[in-house]
């Protein structure tokens, strides 16, 4: 069995996708509408061994985040440099406590999704 996707309902598809495309640095791979109801955009990584599903559902715009669900977690080479870029944003963060075994940065998405950013130096 292999992973293929991780759906997420957005609130605003343009700024998510300024988010994810933009700031993240991920793809799109490929965009579908289901009538009046919803549009699908899957976005992957250069790798596109996984993809997110961002769902918007047409004329909703809010959600009850829930517990149930954790947070998405991605690979940088150089998080100082992305910290960089997130303060520069003004956006909100919380890093991982100094002698962590990981370093690691916390931020939201426009939804209000956690966002995990690990250093990896391997993955630039």
């Amino acid at each position: 069995m292999k992973l293929a996707h991780t759906m997420i309902r957005v609130k605003d598809l343009d700024e998510s996708l300024e988010f994810y495309l933009g700031f993240l640095g991920l793809n799109e791979v490929r965009r579908s509408r289901i009538g009046d109801e919803a549009t699908l955009v899957f976005l992957a990584d250069a790798d596109a061994q996984y993809h997110i599903e961002l769902t918007y559902n047409h004329g909703k715009s809010e959600y009850e985040l829930g517990n149930q669900f954790g947070h998405l977690a991605f690979f940088v080479a150089d998080l100082e440099k992305l910290v960089t870029e997130v303060e520069a944003q003004g956006w909100w963060y919380r890093r991982s406590k100094p002698g962590n075994r990981s370093k690691y940065i916390f931020i939201k998405d426009p939804n209000g999704y956690d966002i995990e950013i690990l250093e990896n130096r391997e993955a630039g």
